[in-house]
């Protein structure tokens, strides 16, 4: 079965509208949506279909007024606030996202502790991520979870927590911070922060030293 090449404008339009659908982030979700109704509104004009053009040069619109908001320079608070082990806020929000925490950090179980460091990442005061962290009695600090809401994953969460704004881990005299790898998804997103390959108690992990790590 073969295609014109108007068809496959036409499907590759439709495809990349529906994987735009699949997307948790919301900044991808506004991009493949862009190009996706930019190549659908193209073939609409193709075969002369005007209604359809006209619905899809609104929705290119409304992509282009939200992808504006996001990526705008407007002034952001961020700050953090730790947590007791005992939260009840904490457990909630552990237990709200515990589909989405599994698939990002597989394995993940909260088990309070005296030695860890719990902090929620606020950006605008709402909880938009949170950190759980183990201290080692050599002054690094093992990533047990960094984890951010899907409507904010566009990194600014990760640069602010990782900067020295944030004081996470300068206020405890740590300097090195250390994760074992997960799935490619969570390799993926250390390395982007500057952690690179290595070893700590004699197996894998991915490492970093503060002065390394993304600034922002």
């Amino acid at each position: 079965m073969e295609f014109s090449p108007i068809e496959i404008v036409g499907y590759v339009g439709s495809i990349l509208i529906i994987i735009s659908m699949t997307r948790t982030s919301i900044l991808q979700l506004r991009l493949i949506g862009l190009v996706g109704s930019l190549t659908f509104l193209v073939y609409s004009l193709l075969i002369r279909a005007y209604p359809v053009a006209v619905v899809n040069a609104v929705i290119v619109g409304v992509h282009v007024y939200f992808l504006r908001q996001l990526t705008s320079k407007k002034k952001e608070f961020f700050k953090t606030l730790e947590l007791y082990k005992e939260s009840r806020y904490l457990q909630y929000f552990l237990d709200f996202h515990a589909a989405d925490i599994e698939e990002h950090s597989p394995g993940f179980r909260y088990e309070p502790r005296d030695d860890q460091v719990r902090v929620f990442v606020l950006r605008d005061v709402m909880p938009a991520g949170l950190f759980i962290g183990r201290t080692h009695p050599d002054g690094t600090i093992e990533v047990e979870l960094d984890y951010v809401i899907p409507q904010y994953r566009d990194f600014k969460v990760a640069e602010f927590l990782y900067s020295r704004r944030s004081q996470v881990f300068a206020e405890r005299g740590c300097r090195r911070i250390w994760t074992r790898p997960g799935n490619e998804a969570h390799i993926e997103y250390f390395r982007k922060l500057g952690f690179t390959p290595d070893e700590v108690g004699g197996t894998p992990a991915l490492v970093a030293n503060l002065d390394t790590v993304l600034e922002a």
